[in-house]
This record gives structure tokens, sequence and C-alpha cells, in this order.
């Protein structure tokens, strides 16, 4: 993924969730809408998720250390997990919470037109950060879909924003559904029940951002395109005959690391597998430029132990994997 791409969507959530929490929460102070505070809650709890990616960005770039030798990439898939819990406890918890007593206490709504004229300020201003997003991810999603654009994804910034957005949209036409029947019937249970609603959608969210962002702190291996272009940059046909096995993980969104056994000749010199093996790295990181961390194990290779077939068990290697979707 881009940074720069992600960072634009980023700061254009940001900006726009902090207008449209501050809307919010004036009308909650004038009309007593509880949709209106957990929309403002919802908003408030955005702004923050937002700021938690721009802190794991800056941290992710920090060089790597004898006590972490291979970088800090995945700081970003840890923030972009305290997003999903931040988004469950502060957003969806409290907006269920605030729903149930609603319903359980209803009032009638008071001064309407703040809470209709907010509502529809925040659908404009996160239909303009989500319109952002879009543009933004368009240019990586390619032939994919939405949803697979989402669990493919490595970097995840742009996932969480489109997520994030996409409830937000949901959660102001929930509430505008709620304050709207409140209105129409004169009975307040109405705004309990849209603010609920807002609640179990924030809820179902952040547990798919859990879901998927977790499978990168567990280390997801290169996507199928990468794997076929690094296992034809490997085998030069002469010196190295052939691919054994192959491991690839990603360290961070734009670092992967390869570890991979090949087969070289028997009456090869130590010089000549050397030299084989550097033309080789070379080769996988033009294919691959992600490609940084890269570790070739020469050997010999035997039909009859080939014939045995992989040993999923075997370290360092086992056989090339496909990639793992999240």
């Amino acid at each position: 993924m881009s940074a720069s791409g992600g960072t634009k969507a980023i700061v254009a959530a940001l900006g726009a969730n902090l207008a449209i929490a501050a809307s919010k929460f004036v009308a909650f102070a004038f009309s007593g809408s509880s949709s209106m505070l957990a929309e403002g809650v919802h908003s408030l709890a955005d702004s923050g998720n937002q700021a938690l990616l721009l802190i794991g960005g800056k941290k992710a770039q920090r060089e790597a250390t004898p006590q972490h030798p291979f970088g800090y990439g995945r700081e970003r898939y840890i923030y972009a997990f305290l997003v999903s819990i931040v988004l469950f406890s502060v957003g969806g918890m409290f907006a269920v919470y605030e729903g149930y007593e609603k319903i359980k206490h209803p009032h009638e709504i008071e001064h309407w037109y703040w809470p209709i004229g907010v509502l529809v300020f925040a659908i404009i201003a996160e239909g303009f950060s989500f319109r952002t997003a879009i543009r933004e991810s368009n240019e990586l999603r390619g032939s994919l879909s939405w949803s697979q654009f989402v669990r493919r994804a490595k970097a995840p910034e742009l996932p969480v924003v489109l997520l994030e957005d996409f409830g937000a949209l949901i959660g102001l036409v929930l509430a505008l559904g709620g304050v709207g029947l409140a209105l129409l019937t004169g009975d307040g249970i109405w705004d309990g029940i849209g603010t609920l609603c807002i609640g179990i959608l924030l809820i179902l969210i952040a547990l798919v951002l859990a879901a998927e962002t977790k499978s990168l702190l567990l280390g997801e291996a290169a996507g199928l395109e990468d794997v076929k272009k690094i296992e034809a940059a490997i085998v030069d046909g002469d010196t190295v005959t052939g691919l054994i096995h192959m491991r690839t993980l990603h360290l961070g969104p734009e670092e992967l690391l390869v570890a991979a056994k090949i087969a070289v000749q028997h009456d090869d010199t130590a010089t000549q597998v050397a030299t084989a093996i550097n033309a080789a790295e070379t080769r996988i990181r033009t294919a691959v430029p992600i490609a940084r961390v890269i570790y070739l194990e020469p050997d010999i290779y035997s039909e009859t132990e080939a014939a045995k077939g992989p040993d999923p068990k075997a370290t360092p290697g086992g056989p090339a994997q496909p990639p793992a979707e999240h």
C-alpha cells in the first residue's frame, strides 16, 4: 500500500470526524437525543482511531535495532488492532448501553432541527471521507472485489478507514431513522432503538477488524502473485536448478522475508554457489521489491527425497505454501 495514500485517507477521516463529533455533541446538548450522544461518542472514538493509525505508521518507520533486527513494521498491525478494541469498547458498548437506557426510560426529543441538521451535515462530511478512502483504495485494489481487498490487503490503514467510514454512514442513517420515527410518533423509544442498532453495528465492525488484524499480527505469507514471481526468479536453470521449498513472511506491509532451500549441482564449487545465491537474491528483489530480507540455503536435489513428499513440520523450510488470506 502506498503510505502517502493511506495517510491521506486517515487525515481526511480525522478532520471529518472531529468536526462531526463536535456538531453531534452540540445537537445532543440541545435536543437530548441519545442517538446524537451515541453518534458523538462514535465519532470521537473514530477520531482517536485515526490518531492511533497515524502513530502506528510513524513508529513503524524506526530503524532496526539489535533487539528488533527485523525492524518495527508490525507496529502498524498492532495499532490497527487497538483500533478494533477502541471501536468495540468505546463506540459499540457505550451505544448499546445508552440505547438500552433510552428504551427503558424514553423521553421526547427537543429542538428537533438540531439533530436533523447535524445528521445531514455528518452524512455529507462522512461521504467526503469515504470517497477519499475509496479513491485511494482503487489505486491498489485492481480487479479484487471490496471484500477481497479488505481480506487480502497487507497494509491495514485503508481497510480500517474504509470499514469505519462505511459503518459511520450506516450508523448515521440508523440515527436519522431513529430520530425521525421518534419525532413522527412522539415516542422517544425509537431514538433508543436507533441507538441500540448503532451499537450492534459498531461491535460487528470491530469484530471484523479484530479478526483481520489478528491474522496480520500472527504473520502472513506473500500474496499468490508475489510467490509465483519469487519462485520464477530463484531458478536460473544453470547453477540453481530448482526450488526445493520456500517460506515467505510479511515483516510489515512493505517488507517481506523470503527463506528458501534451493537445488544446486553436486559438483559446483563454493564460489559458484555463493555467486549463484547473490544473483538469485538480486533477481528476487527485482521481481518483488518488498522482498528485503532473503535467506537462501543451497542443497543437492534428491529425487528420492522429493518423491517422499513434503514434510510440513520440516524446519526451516517445508513446501512452498499458498498465501494466507485474512
